[in-house]
């Protein structure tokens, strides 16, 4: 199978935080690899299915890893409180309670990097170092890095996300990366209720944006996806209604987490994104929604995904410091963290 790797872009206008704008959308001949190679191992993954009664799990857990990147341990040089990750947490969670998906905070690191802060973008040098060392987990694992996006190729992004067909050519670049100030209680508004991770968690688990194709008349619609009504392009701010498709059925679906509107505008996935990312968790991640009736308690596997990261030690005096804990005194609490030790950076700061 052929597999395309890129990334998906949100950005916002960095003066005022005025509106989404986005980059790096998949060309139209993107889009019909990527659901070319979709298609075909979706019914690769059909032709094994186990044939007998099955059950339907729990909702599966997602271990999320928060690792906060700061320029200095103030609010206005990136720090993020346990408190305010947490109702992140939370916010995810009630987006995605429709889906069958649900979300744990496995674990939060602190690391002190300016030019990470600063400069980290998509496929540059500093976020490829700040991925390196800071990743964690498996295929399963959402790892979600918060940074300044001041400069560089990150400069003025709201948040980006890779894909899941992207893990198994590119596993340490799988992820999402947002402004630090779009989390619960941040200075980002509009965009600061928590959906700037809800809409770049939705890339993660497989879903375009719902403009994607603009008025496309296919069966699937342009963004895969048939019960998410057509659209010219984004829409902002949150218009009592939208119809830049007036020749197509259906109005903007404007309150859809995959839009461009206002935090506060956005409610919904729809059945249909919802039966996409199960396919697409199922066969790029490896997470099934249902399981044959085990016939004994003997058949529940025991084994767990902890990450088994090793140390680097670095070989210049001007590494960034990593901890699990931040070093003012009003540093979280948080008693989730993971055991294993980060990985020492092993570049100097710029």
């Amino acid at each position: 199978m052929v597999r395309v790797s890129f990334t998906a872009l949100l950005v916002f206008a960095a003066a005022a935080v005025a509106q989404r704008t986005c980059g790096n959308e998949p060309s139209p001949a993107q889009f019909r690899e990527m659901e070319a190679d979709f298609k075909q191992a979706l019914r690769a993954k059909a032709s094994v299915k186990f044939a007998g009664p099955v059950s339907t799990l729990a909702a599966p857990v997602i271990p999320v890893y928060f690792h906060v990147v700061t320029s200095a341990n103030t609010t206005a040089g990136g720090f993020v409180s346990a408190a305010d990750i947490d109702a992140q947490v939370e916010v995810i969670n009630i987006a995605y309670e429709s889906t069958g998906l649900s979300f744990a905070l496995a674990g939060t690191d602190y690391t002190t990097n300016a030019t990470w802060f600063n400069t980290a973008g998509p496929g540059n040098s500093a976020q490829t170092a700040m991925k390196n060392t800071l990743r964690k987990g498996d295929s399963t694992a959402l790892n979600v890095y918060t940074v300044g996006f001041k400069s560089g190729a990150g400069a003025g992004l709201l948040g980006y996300a890779t894909f899941p067909w992207s893990y198994a050519t590119a596993p340490k670049d799988d992820g999402v990366v947002i402004l630090f100030s779009s989390l619960p209680n941040g200075s980002a508004a509009p965009y600061n209720l928590g959906h700037t991770l809800t809409h770049e968690a939705g890339h993660w688990v497989g879903l375009y944006h719902t403009f994607q194709g603009g008025c496309a008349t296919s069966p699937t619609g342009g963004d895969g996806v048939a019960d998410t009504p057509a659209e010219s392009g984004p829409v902002f701010g949150c218009p009592a209604t939208s119809d830049s498709c007036p020749n197509i059925a259906g109005v903007d679906p404007i309150h859809n987490f995959m839009d461009y509107t206002d935090d506060g505008c956005m409610f919904e996935f729809t059945a249909g994104q919802t039966v996409r990312l199960q396919d697409q968790m199922n066969v790029y991640r490896g997470i099934d929604f249902s399981t044959p009736e085990p016939t004994s308690t003997t058949d529940v596997p025991t084994t767990t995904d902890e990450p088994t990261t090793s140390t680097d030690e670095p070989t210049s005096t001007d590494e960034p410091t990593t901890t699990d804990e931040p070093t003012t005194t009003d540093e979280p609490t948080t008693t989730d963290e993971p055991t294993t030790t980060s990985e020492e950076v092993s570049e100097t700061d710029a």
